[in-house]
């Protein structure tokens, strides 16, 4: 998507008999029927992506580090904070934003399917659409932060409008164009997106998801190597109902002068040759403006091109390590709005003579909700903040934070749901129309659950963190990580890792979590930052046992390295939790309290989930699970699918195909202004 999709739903139907116009195909492309496929190995994807992938470390992470076994606290506390100016202007911007959101009707959108255009042009007016965009350029030019702010409350009006906003400015032309085009491309796109034109961004394919080896879409040069032609179809394209720029990944055949590869263009799509196929339709998210584009001989000017040829799907990645952030902003919303219902209604709702809040079942989920909530905003805002300070490398920190915050603010939801009962699996628009209280829960349940797929699915997100977890372990191990390294090869590299091993392995014995009075100024907090400090340790020593045990076959244990990954969230949240709390008790004694009391409670719960997911480390079905699914795979098990109907049988394949050439339908694309 434009918030990417991973391998979600086959959302496009087919399309037979598609006359298709010929045009150059570049290396390793062939034709499938009507449709056009990339073939591409394992190997030559893991290169493309490990070629795209920022190696380089000129700034410290705290993340990073925490995966080393080196929790160096000081990294992120004190809590990073802007400048005196910048919160300032973006204060008074909130209260602007404010004023707007509270004339938007959430359940307007909901019911009519579309964000209505006046809502867009409010929006634009205050200067939404270029919250991030330098103010030399048209934009605001205010923090991150304040963005994750931004973004906290438009979705709390409707999530879409969170997504509108997010997708035009996260990943959208905007961000891009910012960190990797010329002075002349920022000139030219960046006050036009400051004043409202929407943007998207174009990566996914009908048949290519999270591997984009595979990517078929072509921009050839023409002749005169004055512009590329582009040809293709993208799906997924958040915003690309609407937009009026965006960012397209596309495959450069290799040239004379040129070495081609995937790269990124800014196309206007007012274009010729430019159809949006039809508008999809989602379980959540009603007035996404999410459609399936198709391209057919579009002209690019060459000066469209971001970067150079072959750097695209760099560029993609390194925008994200920032835009992840938006997913944490509109997760955070969910928890604040979620806990606010819960609270009121589990004070109102009476059952067996005493409210159900008081009841310990209740309760726990109560508790449950304040304190993720809590840490939800922490992890946002010290997220936020690092990004802003520019002094520390994120892209662990924002990767983690689209992680975990996704994941627990769809729990949040679902215990909400809980909490209500009938009333929280009957829409707003039923009980409104009944006399209640139109509460929407679960409409913000459905709502959420993209959250875990949007930018990088949960599994990805397992994937590229590990990738970075592991990365100081594939340095030191070299050939013993290499698949099909021989005998000498691999007797060379353990003799070097050794020699890192016998440096680095003794320093995690012991540490500040072990020394009783360690982070004493957190008070009843202390406690839990010497666990983190030790489970930080913890995690890298069993990290090493992993690769001692697997060495090149560990980045087929994807059940393993999801925990790695998973136990490292949990203690950078108990980090941003404990930071955070100790910020506001120092601005606010009497609040600061209640802060350490649901960070105390946070932490208490996340410990039982490390300490969980510590056990399943090496106690686990993985291997079992392996076999079963080979089986499933094999049709070992058909006989346990008899006795129901698939009615989606017989109606369209699993991946519809596409050819280049004209679209044989009309455009569906909306203007808004």
């Amino acid at each position: 998507m434009g918030h990417d999709v991973t391998e979600t739903t086959n959302a496009e139907p087919r399309h037979d008999g598609l006359e298709a116009t010929p045009v150059p195909e570049p290396p390793g492309v062939e034709s499938a029927g009507s449709s056009i496929r990339v073939d591409a190995t394992e190997t030559e994807a893991r290169e493309l992506a490990e070629a795209a992938r920022e190696t380089g470390w000129s700034q410290p992470s705290f993340a990073k580090d925490l995966y080393l076994g080196r929790f160096d606290l000081s990294l992120i506390h004190p809590h990073p904070r802007g400048a005196a100016q910048d919160i300032a202007r973006g204060e008074a911007f909130l209260g602007d934003l404010r004023a707007v959101c509270e004339t938007l009707d959430g359940q307007r959108i909901e019911r009519e399917d579309r964000i209505p255009d006046e809502y867009v042009a409010a929006l634009s007016v205050i200067g939404t659409f270029g919250i991030k965009i330098p103010r030399q350029y048209g934009g605001l030019g205010l923090s991150m932060a304040y963005y994750g702010k931004a973004l906290t409350l438009v979705g709390s009006v409707h999530p879409s409008i969170g997504a509108l906003v997010s997708a035009h400015q996260s990943i959208g032309v905007p961000e891009p164009v910012k960190m990797f085009g010329s002075e002349e491309q920022k000139q030219r796109f960046l006050p036009r997106c400051a004043a409202g034109a929407i943007t998207a961004f174009l990566l996914t394919e009908p048949d290519v998801g999270s591997d984009p080896a595979r990517m078929s879409s072509t921009a050839t040069l023409t002749e005169d190597g004055a512009a590329y032609l582009l040809d293709g179809v993208k799906l997924w394209t958040t915003n690309g109902v609407i937009a009026e720029l965006v960012v397209v990944m596309a495959r450069v055949p290799e040239h004379q002068n040129g070495r081609g590869g995937i790269s990124a263009f800014v196309v206007d799509t007012g274009s010729e040759g430019i159809t949006v196929e039809r508008r999809n339709a989602f379980m959540g998210l009603k007035g996404l403006e999410n459609g399936v584009t198709r391209f057919h001989q579009v002209r690019v000017p060459v000066e469209n091109r971001l970067g150079r040829e072959g750097e695209g799907l760099k560029i993609a990645l390194t925008t994200l390590n920032t835009g992840r952030l938006s997913i944490p902003a509109l997760c955070a919303a969910a928890g604040k709005w979620s806990l606010k219902i819960a609270r009121e209604w589990s004070g109102e709702r009476v059952q067996w003579g005493r409210p159900v809040g008081q009841h310990g079942a209740v309760a726990e989920k109560l508790s449950f909700i304040a304190a993720t909530t809590f840490a939800l905003e922490a992890v946002l805002g010290l997220s936020a903040e690092l990004a802003d300070a520019g002094s520390r490398d994120i892209r662990i920190e924002a990767a983690l934070a689209k992680l975990w915050s996704s994941e627990m603010a769809w729990l949040v939801a679902d215990e909400l749901v809980q909490i209500r009962g009938g009333r929280g699996y009957e829409t707003a628009a039923s009980l409104a129309a009944r006399g209640e209280r139109a509460v929407n829960a679960e409409q913000v349940l459905r709502d959420l659950r993209i959250n875990r797929i949007f930018e990088g699915s949960t599994e990805i997100m397992h994937l590229i963190i590990a990738r970075e977890a592991v990365d100081a372990h594939l340095g030191a191990a070299g050939d013993l990580a290499v698949v099909d390294a021989d005998l000498p090869r691999k007797m060379r590299a353990a003799a070097k890792a050794s020699g890192f091993y016998a440096k680095w392995l003794p320093q995690l014995a012991a540490g500040k979590g072990t020394v009783p009075g360690s982070y004493r100024e957190f008070g009843p907090l202390a406690r839990h930052l010497r666990y983190a400090e030790r489970s930080s340790r913890k995690l890298a020593r069993q990290t090493f046992y992993g690769m001692s045990r697997w060495q090149a076959k560990l980045e087929y244990k994807q059940g393993f390295l999801g925990r790695i990954v998973d136990i490292g969230a949990e203690l950078f949240a108990i980090a941003a939790a404990c930071s955070r709390a100790e910020m506001i008790r120092h601005d606010d004694p009497e609040r600061g309290r209640a802060a350490y009391a649901l960070a105390d409670a946070f932490c208490e719960q996340s410990r039982l989930r490390v300490d969980h997911l510590f056990e399943r480390l090496w106690a686990n079905t993985d291997d079992t699970d392996r076999q079963i699914a080979r089986r499933v795979l094999d049709g070992a098990f058909t006989w346990l699918e008899e006795g129901v109907l698939d009615q989606s049988e017989g109606t369209g394949p699993w991946i519809a195909s596409w050819a280049p050439g004209p679209s044989e339908f009309e455009t569906v694309r909306r203007h808004y202004r």
